[in-house]
């Protein structure tokens, strides 16, 4: 992989091109409001190379995103022994919990659980990829089989969308992209605020190699989600751009943050306007929130992100607040969540959809069923009929 510093920002570019040899730190500048409103902003009308049906099939309906994969993957129930699989029985390391290992020993749970959510309505599903760098990799002692599950994650993602798709209905598969166990804008000690254990070169570097396979595993689009530290984020978005780059080829991006607690803020101290206004700049096909809250306490964060964004919005709660009493570990049952979603669609505040944690296909059943009906969301005005900063 070439690495590039990031010096002058062409906004004129399908993303964002750097020269120059400063270091690519500069990159982590938070973009103003101002500053963003210059930038290019229909991102429909990028020439997407994968995925080409995506802003079309947006314009037309609400899409539904596939729900979670650790919920999923608890149902069987499976002990260390079937995580290992044969190829991992002498493993010097205990290996229960690494999901994305799945894929390689498992990879029939995996493609079981792609089909159900196919079978329940998605219209995008997502490899399970979530924790398959070489930074997360590192916590199982298995970093150099990250680009493997990657690869594998990818192709069994792409022959399940393949098996379901038609031509009135076609089927994705989306590069999850998850925000490492690291943050490089936050000390992991709290007697040392200026500490950290990862820099921005390290994930650029780890964020490369797993878009690079994903891509050669054949998704369709990217899903950078879960994000609670907008400096990880910026970091993926510097990979990928370097990527498309570096083979021509220009995939969707989806981008998906998440709000923490009730002051409306990331992880890192943003609100979702800084959070949007930070990576507009990567023109996202999509842009919204997941996880963390559910549905009820995101509302207003996804009604704020529905008046600013000038791309698609999407939201994937979880379904409600943890309970352990439950079978799935979260409150809500699908009636529940399909129902606030229901209502999120019908306020004019969302274009794609789904489930984040607690989340199974009975959930994404009943909110593909709840929202087959209504419109999608329309940009804001600011945004409509052309014009500069205008789609």
């Amino acid at each position: 992989m070439g690495h590039r510093d990031a010096g002058d920002i062409h906004e004129n570019h399908y993303n964002y091109r750097f020269s120059g040899h400063s270091k690519a730190t500069s990159v982590m500048t938070t973009a103003t409001p101002s500053a963003a409103s210059a930038l290019p902003v229909a991102s429909s009308a990028r020439q997407y190379t994968r995925g080409q049906a995506l802003p079309a099939l947006l314009e037309k309906r609400i899409l539904i995103l596939d729900g979670a994969m650790g919920t999923m993957i608890q149902r069987y129930k499976l002990d260390e022994a079937q995580y290992r699989g044969e190829r991992f029985a002498a493993f010097a390391h205990d290996v229960k919990g690494n999901n994305e290992l799945l894929s390689l020993t498992r990879p029939d749970v995996i493609s079981e659980i792609h089909r159900q959510y196919l079978a329940a309505g998605a219209d995008i599903i997502e490899t399970n990829t979530f924790g398959a760098t070489t930074i997360a990799q590192a916590d199982y002692h298995m970093e150099d089989l990250a680009d493997e599950m990657n690869r594998e994650s990818a192709r069994l993602a792409r022959e399940a969308c393949a098996a379901f798709s038609t031509p009135d209905k076609p089927r994705f598969a989306a590069g999850a992209i998850g925000p490492t166990p690291k943050t490089a804008s936050i000390s992991p000690d709290v007697n040392d605020p200026g500490a950290r254990n990862v820099d921005f070169d390290q994930l650029r570097d780890a964020y490369y190699a797993q878009a690079k396979s994903l891509m050669e595993g054949g998704v369709d689009l990217f899903l950078v989600e879960t994000i609670f530290d907008t400096l990880n984020a910026k970091a993926a978005l510097f990979a990928i751009d370097e990527l498309f780059e570096d083979t021509g080829e220009i995939l969707p991006i989806m981008i998906s943050g998440t709000v923490t607690d009730a002051s409306g803020r990331i992880l890192s101290g943003q609100t979702v306007e800084a959070f949007w206004n930070s990576l507009r700049h990567a023109r996202p096909l999509t842009f919204g929130l997941n996880c963390a809250l559910g549905a009820t306490l995101m509302r207003p964060y996804i009604a704020e992100l529905a008046k600013l964004c000038n791309t698609y919005v999407s939201v994937y709660p979880n379904a409600g607040l943890p309970n352990p009493m439950s079978d799935t570990g979260f409150d809500e049952t699908p009636d529940v969540t399909s129902g606030l979603l229901k209502e999120f669609a019908q306020a004019g505040l969302v274009n794609l959809a789904g489930g984040c944690c607690g989340t199974t296909p009975e959930h994404i059943a009943e909110i593909a069923k709840a929202l087959a009906s209504v419109k999608p969301r329309r940009w804001p005005s600011q945004y409509r009929n052309g014009g500069d900063g205008e789609a």
